[in-house]
Formats: C-alpha cells, sequence, structure tokens
C-alpha cells in the first residue's frame, strides 16, 4: 500500500513558477535540439488545463502523404476547452497536418454525429511542426466527458521520413488514403493501426478549479502489454475510474510508458531519464510522477548494479522536484521464471526494492511487489495476475495494482 507523504507542500506560487520553467524547456527530446515552433500568434508548444490522456512518443515507422489517421484514445478527466499536442519530435523534416478533428466515437471507425469538430492551430487549419517540436492547438469549445473515446482524426498530406507516435498502443485505431477527417462515416476508414500516430497528448480545462493529473512513467507493464486490447484496461486506466469517482483533487492520468523501456539508457525509447521532462514533466496540471520502472534495466545482463539504478531514480526524484511535482515511488514487481531471471538480478531487485521502501526520497510508495508476488515463492509472480509469461500481469493482476495505490497520496502539492 501507498505510505503517507514524508513532504512538506509548498505553496502554488512557487510551484507554477518552476513548472513554468520545466514547460517552455520541454519541446525537444534528448536527441534533438529545442526549436521555435512559430511566432507568439501561432501555434504554442505550452498546454494548458490538465491532461487527460497522453502516451510517450517514440519513432515510429515512415511518414506517408496523403493519410489519414483516426485515433482512438480514452480520457481520464471531464473537461472543456480540449487540445491536442502533435509531436514531430523524431522528425528530420518539418510535419504538415493540412486538417485535424476531434469528435466522439460511436463504434468503430465511426463518430457520433455532430461531435466531430475542427482543430485549428493559432487561428490555422494548417499546422507545420518543426523537426524535434511539438505544438497544441487551440482550444475547441465545448464539454468533453470523462471515460469516453475521443478520436482525433489527421490528415498528412506531403509528410515523409521519421514518424513520431507510439507503437504498442492496446487500441485499434484507423487509417484512410486522402482526407476523410471531417466525416462521421467509417465508410473510408477501411484499414486498421495498433499504434498512435503523431498525437501525444490531450488536455481539457477541467470542472473543478485546482484539479490536477498524475503522469505513470514505466515501461511495458504501465504500457499495458498482455490486457485486453481496446478494453482499457491497463493499470493506469483501472486507477483513472478510481480516480474519476474519488472526489480527491487529482483526475487526469497520463500514462506515459514504453515496452522494454528502461530507466538508465536508450533502446526502446528513450530513457526515462531523458525522456522525463517531454513525456512526463511538460504534461499540463501534472502534480505527481508515479514512477514504476527498472525492472529491464536490471534483467538485461548489461552490469548494471542497484546501486546505478538508485543514482537513476534519485536524479528523477530531484528533476520532479525542481520541477515542482511530487514522486510516489512503485517497487519492482517478480519475475521468476521469465527467460532472464537470474540470482544476480534478483538480487539487484531485492536491494532497489529496500531503497524504494525505506530511503524516505520519494513523497510516497506503492508496493507493487508485494501485491503482485506469489507467498508461496515471492521470486515469482502469482499465478492468478500472472498472463503466462511470469512477467506481466492480466488484467486482474492490472487491476490489484491500481486498486493498491492510496489515492490521496497522488493529491500531493510541493
Amino acid at each position: 500500500m501507498t505510505g503517507p507523504s514524508r513532504r512538506t507542500r509548498r505553496g502554488r506560487t512557487a510551484r507554477v513558477c518552476r513548472i513554468a520553467a520545466v514547460l517552455l524547456a520541454a519541446v525537444a527530446c534528448q536527441s534533438a535540439p529545442a526549436r521555435a515552433v512559430a511566432p507568439p500568434a501561432g501555434p504554442t508548444a505550452r498546454g494548458s488545463g490538465v491532461v487527460t490522456w497522453a502516451a510517450s512518443a517514440d519513432r515510429l515507422g515512415e511518414g506517408a502523404a496523403d493519410r489519414g489517421y483516426r485515433l482512438v484514445v480514452h480520457t481520464s478527466v471531464a473537461g472543456s476547452d480540449l487540445r491536442v499536442r502533435l509531436s514531430n519530435a523524431f522528425g528530420d523534416r518539418p510535419l504538415t497536418l493540412d486538417s485535424v478533428y476531434a469528435g466522439l466515437r460511436s463504434r468503430g471507425a465511426a463518430l457520433k454525429p455532430g461531435t466531430n469538430r475542427r482543430l485549428t492551430f493559432g487561428g490555422a487549419r494548417t499546422v507545420t511542426v518543426p523537426a524535434g517540436a511539438v505544438v497544441w492547438s487551440d482550444p475547441l469549445p465545448g464539454k468533453v466527458p470523462a471515460g469516453v473515446d475521443l478520436v482525433v482524426s489527421l490528415h498528412t498530406p506531403t509528410a515523409a521520413g521519421p514518424a513520431t507516435g507510439h507503437g504498442m498502443a492496446m487500441q485499434t485505431s484507423y487509417l484512410a488514403q486522402g482526407d476523410h477527417t471531417g466525416e462521421d462515416s467509417a465508410a473510408d476508414w477501411t484499414a486498421t493501426t495498433g499504434s498512435w500516430w503523431y498525437l501525444d497528448a490531450v488536455s481539457v480545462r477541467p470542472q473543478r478549479p485546482g484539479t490536477g493529473a498524475v503522469v505513470a512513467l514505466g515501461d511495458s507493464i504501465t504500457d499495458g502489454w498482455q490486457s485486453t486490447a481496446d478494453l482499457d484496461r491497463r493499470w493506469p486506466d483501472y486507477l483513472a475510474r478510481r480516480l474519476n469517482t474519488a472526489g480527491t483533487g487529482i483526475e487526469g492520468v497520463a500514462d506515459e510508458g514504453i515496452s522494454g523501456n528502461k530507466v538508465l539508457t536508450d533502446g526502446a525509447g528513450q530513457s526515462a531519464l531523458h525522456r522525463l521532462d517531454r513525456d512526463v514533466l511538460s504534461q499540463p496540471g501534472v502534480r505527481t510522477v508515479f514512477l514504476f520502472e527498472g525492472v529491464n534495466d536490471l534483467k538485461a545482463h548489461t552490469g548494471v548494479t542497484a546501486a546505478d539504478l538508485i543514482a537513476g531514480y534519485r536524479q528523477i526524484v530531484r528533476r520532479a522536484h525542481a520541477a515542482g511535482t511530487c514522486v510516489v515511488g512503485a517497487t519492482v514487481g517478480p519475475f521468476k521464471g521469465w527467460p532472464e531471471f537470474d540470482p544476480a538480478a534478483e538480487a539487484v531487485r531485492q536491494e532497489v526494492n529496500r531503497f524504494i521502501r525505506d530511503s524516505g526520497e520519494f513523497d510516497a510508495v506503492t508496493d507493487f511487489d508485494r501485491v503482485l508476488r506469489s507467498p508461496y515463492d515471492p521470486e515469482r509472480i502469482l499465478p492468478f495476475f500472472d498472463n503466462g509469461d511470469h512477467l506481466h500481469p492480466n488484467d486482474k493482476g492490472m487491476q490489484a495494482m491500481a486498486d493498491a495505490v492510496d489515492l490521496g497520496s497522488l493529491d500531493c502539492s510541493r
């Protein structure tokens, strides 16, 4: 279970000043220099409100000319003035989108009539995102409920080169040839994709002033691998449903997991250290970072020690605190039976978990190891929660993880 906050809450004025500095600095990925997105009258790289959905950006195949993308995402917090963030973080040339719409899904690729509306960028229908940059749309008037499928439709008239997106969405989205973004019908959206292209965040102005968000920074377990696709059964999804009815100051949930991701080194996506600013600290309304990552570092047999991983955690905590956010640390779960398991990796896991539980450096702790492990073999995931590969929880395990989070600890200001 999550322990009580160990840090003194700070005034909101200081927090706003600190987070503003982070937002301005976080438009570019680690491997690309920051670029000015547009003149002041044009699209903006800064968000507003509270993030209601997000997914970490990565390299994602090649861009395609005259391609439509109908992307299905699931909201966490209700609000108005919807904005979307488009990312060209890994592109090597400017990305032009000449039509962007948002609406509510009916079924499949079809939209509820009357909900699909055009988004603008600095008042313009077309936006060009420089290589390495992100842009936010203008606010779209009207209300967006919590816990609904939002559909963002994009058209790329001339895209080429490396595309930016999120590879393992665990959600079916749709493709079309040509621009059909403004259509409610699914008739032209005949192909499917399991990835989110170019879209990496959605925000709203929440109904209650002072509402904030938690951002889950993690690997494939946070990304939802082995949960049931198209049903939003990742552990952050279950957490969002709990928060939606809890009445705490936290309602937004952003899932920034990448399958195979590591804390210390790039590989499956940029490392947690490299993507922290862009994927996490730049999200609108973020109040708490939920750090659940490390199993890929320690099981990779690269010589990573507990001291190495702890140093990485400390850097994340230090940077998050400097940005005015709190950090909840989660213990690394068991993985005996996974091909890379061995006693040396297990010894590192145990030492790292002792640090997470006992160091006092996190504002709160959630003990996912205790939730997931078998009482008969603590190095192994409980069979009831095991999807079969002995590392990734099934839907029941995902729900148990979310249920173990003390919601009060997430409503944390510095």
